[in-house]
């Protein structure tokens, strides 16, 4: 499985605090069969005030503690990124990292509430070429009173990233209704495990895997957690990152493609 949403670089927010958690979280994804992670603190002007120049060194110094330690787990920069006015430049001028250099990144919307400018600042992202992953809609506070922008958002081309934890009722019963909603509806492109530490919110998906794969097939699954991840950090066609929802389509038209990027991360060609 390919994990795009993690905080496992210790230091940066409130993920892991020190190298021993991280190095224990990633012998965990391992065992859970996670192969390939997107290291992704948050970037909160004022908080966690992140940038390439802190995620890219740490995620490397943790890469080479790993391949030390022979833990077969392959890492990927990102950013957990918060809504600010100046989003837009950030990206374009490489001071904030999409997700491996791509064209994709995770946008994290206030929790609380429905920030009005939401919608706005997903359109000038789309515009400016980059690709916003809406994260963990399903644990939003706002997002079942307000599930038509949910909605508009994934029809618009913003992928929705699920929370494996939500899948299997780790973040309660509204949460897990709210993913089974967004699944159900085919609005679902990626699962992450959006992990922060080895001892609650840990970074294991399997559980949800079986769980998707129980309620939408082994396909659909198979596509959630690993062949759209894959073709999101090959900067792959949007085509091949949204689902193809509507009944009657056919399933992701462009599933040979993103096959042919996990067999070239895995060195399977």
């Amino acid at each position: 499985m390919i994990d795009l949403h993690s905080h496992i670089l210790f230091g940066l927010d409130d993920g892991a605090p020190d190298m021993a958690t991280s190095l224990e979280m990633a012998r965990m994804a391992v065992a859970d069969g996670i192969t390939h992670m997107a290291c992704t603190p948050h970037v909160v002007p004022g908080s966690y005030p992140n940038s390439s120049a802190t995620i890219l060194p740490a995620m490397q110094a943790l890469q080479a503690m790993l391949d030390a330690q022979q833990i077969p787990l392959k890492l990927y920069c990102g950013a957990d990124v918060h809504i600010a006015p100046n989003l837009v430049e950030r990206l374009a001028n490489g001071d904030i990292p999409t997700l491996n250099g791509s064209r994709y990144l995770l946008l994290e919307p206030l929790h609380e509430v429905l920030s009005p400018k939401l919608e706005d600042l997903a359109a000038r992202l789309l515009e400016a070429g980059f690709v916003p992953i809406i994260t963990h809609p399903e644990r939003l506070l706002w997002a079942e009173r307000h599930f038509d922008v949910i909605r508009r958002l994934a029809d618009v081309g913003c992928p929705l990233q699920i929370t494996a934890g939500a899948v299997v009722g780790g973040f309660g019963l509204p949460a897990r209704r709210l993913a089974e909603k967004i699944l159900k509806e085919g609005r679902a492109s990626v699962v992450a495990s959006d992990a922060h530490g080895a001892t609650w919110r840990r970074p294991v998906m399997s559980k949800a895997y079986r769980a998707v794969a129980d309620q939408a097939g082994e396909d659909e699954a198979e596509r959630l957690f690993r062949s759209r991840p894959a073709a999101i950090l090959a900067d792959a066609e949007p085509g091949l990152v949204m689902p193809a929802r509507r009944a009657g389509m056919r399933p992701q038209s462009g599933h040979g493609a993103a096959r042919r990027f996990i067999d070239r991360m895995f060195g399977n060609g």
